[in-house]
């Protein structure tokens, strides 16, 4: 359906590929871990704790930097918010590459969290506020792609690394501080958020950006619907995310956070090493394993880019969790087995992953929350994904030694299943609404 309004369609496709530069820096530290850990265990002699916690400091800086996402981005802007976490960015992966111990290393790692932590709350938001309806969800969902993008490429130049000797670790981590710049280069030609202007009384520049990105009659209607969803509006503290009025909803998108996370599939990406090594394969098959995981990421990833304004955000939401109950299963008994069977059943399950709960979730965290409380709101619910993150990526490597390889992908096939009952039951359907209707389609619960 042709819509009503003259949209700059380059200029908002351009915006938000820049403001997702920042899921690039994402997908760049999730992954570089895979391929540093070998070599980080070698060099630091990491137990299975020490692994563990390695892997989690980022997470742990992570939750961090949503905090200050939120503060920062409801004071001083959107735009503000995303330059400071490319600058964070950049000086931790220095920092990572330059460490000569692991506390050095860690304290780095936990520090480049802060960056992603910042990015992984306000890339998402920043494109929210500044796409059409109709398109919000294909432009958010770029988000997802610059994450698995930034996992395929961050796993190809590992892999191409794998045999420089035993400081190839801090080449694979010191690289991140390229597109750190890059994105902070970018950062500086983004206009403010729309939304974020309006609600700090500049509506002159609010309107005209919208007329940017619409056009006149585009800018006019918008700007009258983001007045009166600010209207009697004051500086927003976290505690405003926990009344009476906001709080049912901030509980779904930590609920749709916390799924994402503890679904599991985030141990594939981080823990490969040690999956398929359990299996039989060498480094060098580990390493290699990790860019079909980037490759069929990426793909799948495109495949939901193109769906999601089309079959809705729940009916791809219940398709994911279901999907992947089965495949943990199956994932599970082969793994068991000691069969390398497992790479196939596992990278199935990457893949509708990647269709499904990974950029749909962040479509759902970017859009559900009103525009009075979205920057603390929004930064809330990230927070709880990173929590989650962190206790799923420190608990594996214990599990996996006490319990083996196999046996935690049935407990993640068992919160699959509570998910499904979860977005069936509690999450409603937000395709075709403006971020204005959102009080509306939500006020039910």
């Amino acid at each position: 359906m042709k819509s009503q309004y003259p949209f700059n369609t380059s200029y908002i496709i351009g915006i938000s590929f820049i403001s997702a530069l920042g899921g690039y820096l994402f997908g760049f530290d999730f992954a570089v871990i895979a391929g540093a850990l070998p070599f980080l265990k070698e060099q630091f002699g990491f137990n299975e704790v020490q692994e563990g916690f390695a892997t989690a400091s980022l997470a742990l800086g992570c939750i961090a930097g949503c905090l200050l996402a939120g503060r920062i981005s409801d004071r001083w802007g959107r735009r503000r918010g995303l330059m400071l976490a490319a600058a964070v960015f950049f000086l931790s992966s220095l920092a990572m590459a330059f460490s000569h111990n692991s506390a050095l290393f860690i304290a780095a790692r936990f520090a480049a969290g802060i960056g992603v932590g910042m990015a992984s709350v306000l890339s998402p938001m920043y494109i929210a506020e500044v796409a059409p309806t109709d398109m919000r969800g294909r432009m958010v969902a770029i988000n997802q792609l610059t994450i698995v993008i930034g996992i395929f490429i961050t796993n190809l130049v590992n892999y191409s690394l794998r045999n420089e000797g035993a400081d190839a670790w801090r080449w694979m981590v010191g690289l991140g501080a390229v597109p750190s710049a890059l994105f902070l280069i970018g950062v500086c030609w983004l206009p403010e958020s729309p939304r974020w202007l309006a609600k700090a009384g500049n509506l002159l520049l609010a309107e005209k950006i919208l007329k940017k990105i619409g056009g006149g009659d585009y800018a006019t209607h918008t700007l009258e619907a983001i007045r009166k969803s600010v209207a009697g509006d004051t500086a927003v503290r976290y505690k405003d995310v926990f009344g009476r009025a906001v709080f049912p909803v901030v509980l779904i998108g930590i609920g749709l956070a916390v799924f994402q996370q503890l679904c599991g599939i985030n141990v594939v990406f981080n823990y490969t090493a040690n999956i398929f090594e359990s299996v039989g394969f060498s480094q060098d098959d580990q390493l290699k394993q990790t860019v079909f995981i980037g490759l069929v990421n990426m793909v799948c990833t495109l495949v939901a880019m193109w769906q999601v304004d089309k079959l809705g955000r729940k009916p791809l939401m219940l398709l994911g969790a279901i999907g992947l109950t089965l495949l943990y299963l199956v994932s599970a008994t082969l793994l068991k087995q000691r069969s390398a069977a497992a790479s196939w059943s596992l990278l199935a399950a990457i893949g509708l992953y990647a269709m499904t709960l990974a950029p749909v979730t962040w479509v759902l965290i970017s859009e559900i929350f009103p525009n009075k409380v979205r920057g603390a709101a929004t930064a809330v619910a990230v927070l709880a994904l990173w929590a989650s993150y962190a206790v799923l990526t420190f608990t594996f490597p214990i599990l996996a030694k006490n319990l083996g390889t196999y046996t935690p992908f049935y407990i993640y096939a068992g919160v699959c299943v509570l998910g499904f009952l979860f977005v069936k039951f509690r999450v409603k359907e937000t395709r075709g609404k403006s971020l204005e209707e959102m009080d509306k389609v939500f006020s039910g619960h």
